[in-house]
């Protein structure tokens, strides 16, 4: 197999290219939501429950955060992984339909599926 002569360079493949993409677009991504919410990284930092060093590091150094990092500031927004990455516009989630995400998340799936079957009754009603 011939590599290419863009392959040879340093940062050059293809492989390098989608990780400068993905933190660009990550910091972003983050720019947008701070400055619709009109949060400091200070402030991110406390409503996602991390270090401000960690915010800090996405920004100044350039790294790419791990997913649970990326999970902690989803929480923090209030959105989930896929609107973080979504590249149409955000659906906002209201502190109720947070909540209830939040209660939905902790139970089981026999209980999951009882809350359904009250939920699809009460829309019947």
């Amino acid at each position: 197999m011939q590599r290419s002569e863009e392959d040879s360079r340093p940062g050059g493949n293809r492989k390098g290219q989608d990780y400068v993409k993905t933190q660009k677009e990550i910091q972003e991504r983050l720019d947008q939501l701070l400055l619709d919410r009109s949060w400091s990284e200070y402030r991110l930092a406390k409503e996602c429950g991390l270090s401000e060093s960690t915010i800090a590091n996405i920004y100044r150094r350039n790294s790419v955060p791990s997913i649970a990092t990326l999970e902690a500031i989803c929480r923090g927004f209030g959105i989930s992984m896929a609107q973080f990455f979504a590249e149409n516009e955000m659906v906002e989630l209201t502190p109720q339909t947070r909540e209830l995400f939040e209660c939905w998340r902790s139970l089981t799936s026999e209980q999951k599926e009882g809350v359904l079957t009250i939920m699809r009754l009460l829309g019947n009603t």
